[in-house]
Formats: C-alpha cells, structure tokens, sequence
C-alpha cells in the first residue's frame, strides 16, 4: 500500500488594522500560503496561540497594542516564541528598524514596497 504525501501548506497571519491592506495583500500570498487576518495585536495573539501561523506580517502602527508591543509579546509567549515575524511598515527610520528587531521582528519591511521583495523576505524566513 503506497501514500502520497501531501506537502504541508504553509500558513501566514496578517495583522493589519486597515482590512484594505490584508485585501491587497492576499490575491499575492495565497498561491503560497493559507493567508488569514488579524485586525489588532490582540487578536494576533489569540489567533497566534489557537492555530500558530508558519510565519506573521505584523504592521506596526496599529492603536492599542502596536506591532512592537505585540511582536515582544509574540516572542515572549511559549506557543508562539517561534513563529517569524516580519514588521511592515511606513516607518522608514533606522531607529524604527532598530526597535522592530530588538522587539524581536525577523524582518523589517517598508511601505511601499515590491510584492517581490516581500516574498523574498518571507522565503528567506520560512
């Protein structure tokens, strides 16, 4: 009896509080990956926890709980320390690059971007 074994389809979160850009995002990413939304951090995390994600698009200017808060949060929560994160963001400073990757990020992109460059950001992680 021989099985074919499916490859495993890699999931991604995008965690955005503007839906418009989780809907512009999407038609890009889902012929590689199983693509679902999170509007806030908080919701990242639950989301995060209950079904982990292979890898998180996390924009940083979010009210509330913002991406560096919520990628600190990410990587100091057991059921999620391991899931990459990469920060995209309008903000261009080396000092917003710096705090995304002390908060933790594993890349840190900016808008406007290529959706080529962030698709080589994301296959370089995952």
């Amino acid at each position: 009896m021989s099985s074919v074994i499916e490859p495993k389809t890699k999931r991604l979160l995008v965690v955005d509080d503007e839906y418009f850009n989780y809907e512009m995002l999407k038609p890009a990413l889902e012929s590689k990956f199983v693509v679902s939304y999170a509007d806030s951090g908080q919701n990242c995390l639950a989301s995060a926890i209950a079904n982990p994600p292979d890898i998180i698009l996390l924009d940083v200017c979010m009210p509330g709980l913002d991406g560096y808060d919520t990628c600190r949060m990410l990587k100091h929560t057991p059921e999620t320390k391991n899931i990459p994160v990469v920060m995209v963001s309008g903000l261009e400073s080396e000092l917003e690059k710096k705090t995304g990757f002390d908060a933790g990020c594993d890349a840190y992109v900016v808008k406007p971007f290529a959706i080529s460059a962030l698709l080589e950001q994301i296959n370089t992680i995952v």
